[in-house]
Order: C-alpha cells, then structure tokens, then sequence
C-alpha cells in the first residue's frame, strides 16, 4: 500500500472538513451571543423576505434569541419533552422524547450551529464504522466452512450466469489484461474513488439542497432571504443519507447469510478436490491486490471480511449517486433550455440546460464506470452488481423506516447536552415535511423549516 496507507485517510478527513468549511453558518459567531440573538429576531421579523409578509414565527423567534442570549433561563421557559411520529406498515403512533432545545445555548452546540455539516460528518462515520464493525466481526469470527460455503456460492452464480448468458466477467477482464495502463487506471478506480466519492457527493448534496436554500445566510452570488438551491430542499438530502444507511444494513444481512466469494479469489491454489479444479479452471486473476495492484488501506486488512461480494455496495453506492444526480431538480436559473430549428424538416428542437446535459451525464458515467471497475479487477460478478442495484432500489423505497429512531436520537442528544443545529429553509409548498416533528412553519406561497 506505501503512501496510501496514510494519504487515503488524509483524503477522508480533508473531505469531510472541507465540506464542513464549505457548508458553515458564515453570519453566526459561536462566542458573540448577542449578536446571534439580534440576527434571530432580525431574519424572522414581519418585513423579512424569507416569508414576503407576517409570518406565525417571527415572535417565537425572538424569544429564541432572548433565550439564546439567557442560557439559564432555558429550562424554564423551553418544554422539556416533545412528540415524535413512529410509523411501521400503516401502523402510526406518537412517542415522547426530550426536547433538546434547552441546550442550544450550550458550546457544542452553538459549534454545530457554526458548522452545521459536522453532524453530516457524524452520521457519516456511524453509518461507515458500525457497518464497517458488522463485517470485521464475520471477518474475525470465519471458520473455514464458510470459506467453503462461500466458494461454492460463487460457482452457484457462475452456473446461473452462464444459463442468463450473463457472463461476461471474464471476457472483460482479458480486455483490460491486454491494456495494461487502462487496467492500472482502473484498479486505482475501484480501490479509491468508492468511499472518497461518496463523501463528495454528500458534501455536494448538502450545499446544494441545503445551504445554498438556507434563507438567513449571504453566500457568494446569493443574498440574504433567497433560495437559489435544488428546489428539492433537505429532504433530499436526509433521504439519500437514509438510503445509504438502508444500503449498509441490507446488504450486511445479505452477506451475512449468503456469504459469496469474489471472483479474484476463486483462483486460490491450495484447495483440493473437484470444487477447487473447477474454481480454477475460470483463471480469474486478481489485478487489485497483486504486486502491480492498487489496494486500499480500506479493503485490504484483517477485518476486512473478504466473502462479502454479494451484494456490491461499490456498485450499489455508484448507481444511487448516479441516479440522484441525474434526476434533481435544478435551481430556476439552471433550467435556461436552448432550441435551435431544423430548416429541411421545418422542426424547432428543444435542447434541455447545459447543466440539465451535465448532471445526466455525470449520473450515467459515474455508476458504468464502476460498474466496469468491480468487474475488470474481478472483485465482483455481475449478479453481485444486480443484488447492489435492487438493494439501492429497496433501500431508496424504504429509507422513511429509519425516521422511527429519531427519538432514540433525542434521547442521545439530551445524554449529551447537545441542540442539532437549525436552519430556515425554503420547501416547496404542499410537500410534506420528512421529519416527522412538529417544528414547521408555513409562509406565504413556501413552507419553512425551523
């Protein structure tokens, strides 16, 4: 691995922290109450251009900020329990849990208000490491039976391929073998473009349903009170975040249960017997990990669980961030379409925005690359890649189910003393606000977000 060893978790963090910087409440102060208190009560007043007229918030806002500016005078006056939503098959019930809002005068707090992204950064972490955990545990935990279940899993997709005519691995692979710089490109693709990428989407993603939709913050090219984001808003972003984590936990059962080895290992000369014969007869070769490879400092440990081919995340992750780019909805002044006129056919053509152009084809490029990564360094076959896309499928239908921990997540941030940070930003009217709480404001013509 060499420098990798270092520089990929050097890239991680300069990531995350840059999408920190990037997304930072530039007009708060975290030691300047005061003036925190009177950008509150300024930004909600009747006259704001965040509501075009008198909105039912502009008073409870201002007590906010007396209260921002009172710390002690929190428990008094903020009710200490508030109601949450739990909803599983058409079952719906509220729970109580506590209201952290007595702590937003606390540090850590007014430092999340600061750098909102750093709770981003959090769930991030929780979502990779507890998934990350689930597999080093099987990893620890092997025992050569499942080695050998794993194997013959893998000869199992190999035969049900070969009836779909579906495989193509090693033809691929013998192409790339043939062009030796498009095979080390490729190797370094799949080894360190998976997790670094998905942080810069997410990062991405933020500022653009987020922070740029956030209407008490200037930004470059955006004044005070305008929404020049994706109309989409946050709850796009929660909601890809929630699949990712959907992802992660479906795809933790499947291997679990159903261990598969990948392709690159099926060539393993020590063991004996017909299955072993067989497994390497195929002659896949394992480009990655070789002595010319690329592997990462994340794939290639003791707790790395190697029998987890199936379903592929790379590609699942790749096709989830593809098709999310491909289809958001742009801000109005992206939407400028062109047509230009066909004389002999006497036709006017409309041509959809360059940045419609750009975001569809990113969102196609970005999941066939990957998907022809995972395959030409034989990490994964392509069932593994059809399992990675139906659990993004099943993952972005269901992804609302994870909105039923939110009060476990109240109860944490009371543990503690900590108030996530909270932004005004604009939703489209008559869409329904993601969160389940009963922290939203309507306005004239948009619904806002406390």
């Amino acid at each position: 691995m060499g420098v990798g060893a270092f520089m990929e978790p050097l890239v991680v963090v300069t990531l995350l922290f840059g999408g920190t910087w990037v997304n930072r409440n530039t007009d708060y102060r975290i030691f300047d109450r005061r003036r925190n208190a009177s950008h509150a009560s300024r930004s909600s007043s009747p006259g704001s251009a965040e509501s075009g007229g008198s909105s039912p918030r502009s008073s409870a806002s201002l007590l906010d900020g007396y209260r921002a500016s009172s710390p002690s005078l929190l428990p008094e006056q903020e009710p200490h329990w508030r109601k949450r939503e739990v909803r599983l098959l058409g079952y719906k019930t509220e729970v109580v849990s506590p209201n952290t809002r007595r702590f937003e005068g606390y540090f850590l707090s007014r430092l999340l208000q600061k750098f909102p992204f750093l709770v981003e950064a959090w769930y991030w972490a929780l979502i990779y490491w507890v998934y990350q955990l689930g597999r080093a545990f099987t990893a620890v935990t092997l025992v050569e039976s499942t080695v050998d279940v794993a194997r013959q899993h893998a000869l199992q997709l190999i035969h049900l391929e070969q009836r779909l005519h579906l495989f193509f691995e090693l033809d691929i692979q013998h192409w790339f073998l043939q062009h030796p710089f498009l095979l080390h490109w490729t190797n370094r693709i799949y080894s360190f473009i998976h997790i670094p990428g998905t942080i810069l989407f997410l990062v991405w993603l933020y500022y653009y349903t987020t922070t740029r939709n956030s209407l008490d913050l200037p930004l470059p090219n955006k004044s005070r009170g305008e929404a020049d984001g994706s109309p989409a808003g946050p709850r796009l972003y929660a909601a890809r975040r929630r699949t990712m984590a959907m992802c992660n936990l479906l795809a933790f059962i499947v291997f679990t249960l159903w261990p598969c080895m990948p392709p690159r290992l099926l060539s393993e000369p020590n063991v004996q017997g017909s299955v072993g014969k067989e497994a390497r007869s195929f002659g896949f070769v394992d480009t990655v990990h070789g002595a010319e490879g690329e592997s990462s400092v994340w794939t290639q440990n003791k707790f790395c669980n190697q029998y987890a081919a199936m379903p592929s995340l790379h590609f699942g992750y790749s096709l989830l961030i593809g098709l999310t780019v491909m289809s958001i909805p742009l801000a109005p002044q992206h939407l400028r379409s062109r047509s230009f006129a066909i004389p002999l056919l006497r036709l006017r053509v409309r041509m959809p925005s360059p940045r419609r152009l750009a975001c569809v084809a990113i969102g196609i490029a970005y999941p066939t690359i990957i998907l022809i990564a995972i395959i030409a360094t034989a990490n994964h076959f392509t069932l593994d890649a059809v399992a990675g896309a139906c659990v993004c499928g099943m993952a972005w239908a269901g992804n609302r189910v994870l909105l039923n921990l939110l009060p476990v997540e109240d109860y944490f941030l009371w543990c503690v003393r900590i108030h996530k940070p909270e932004r005004r930003t604009v939703l489209l009217e008559g869409e329904e606000d993601e969160t389940w709480g009963r922290d939203t404001v309507r306005g004239k013509g948009v619904m806002f977000k406390a």
